[in-house]
């Protein structure tokens, strides 16, 4: 079990290291920016929670379709920080969301992550095996994604932190 978890992050190692950040046309590395997004009270947090990229410099690179073009396999890599707010008293935090991913989109519309690094991960009541919330998560690990949207997250070594918790 442990060497399935580390061989997808060991390739998504190497292939995150092999362009820097900025490389753009001829490298098969594109931009990803995230949209802004809302959430509201009850569903993330107790609180309505607004979302926001103040840093946006994503890339993403298609390694593998299907036979139909669709995405197979994708890698994401550059720093990424989100103003997390709570819409209520304008709380806010800055969330560092710079990790690298290795996503496997499945046919079923379920995904599986490889991550390194820190990635923004909401979760919803019942529907993930972390508490509702909206967390960073840090380090090595795995996220499994069903095709209803329930998401495990399989931690090998890292941290998660609330940001529900930060921003009340």
């Amino acid at each position: 079990m442990r060497r399935t978890v580390l061989a997808p992050l060991a390739l998504a190692a190497v292939v995150l290291g092999a362009q820097p950040a900025s490389a753009g046309a001829g490298t098969g590395w594109e931009p990803a920016p995230s949209a802004p997004w809302d959430v509201d009270a009850g569903l993330r947090c107790d609180f309505p929670v607004h979302g926001e990229p103040v840093i946006d410099e994503v890339m993403k690179r298609v390694l593998d379709t299907y036979p139909d073009g669709t995405a197979k396999r994708v890698a994401y890599k550059g720093d990424l920080v989100v103003r997390v707010t709570n819409t209520e008293t304008g709380a806010f935090h800055d969330a560092d969301a710079s990790g690298s991913a290795l996503v496997e989109h499945r046919t079923d519309g379920s995904q599986f992550w490889a991550v390194h690094g820190p990635v923004l991960v909401g979760v919803g009541e019942g529907r993930g095996n972390l508490p509702r919330g909206l967390y960073i998560i840090d380090g090595v690990y795995t996220m499994d994604i069903s095709s209803a949207g329930y998401k495990a997250v399989n931690l090998v070594h890292g941290t998660t932190d609330d940001l529900c918790a930060r921003i009340d």
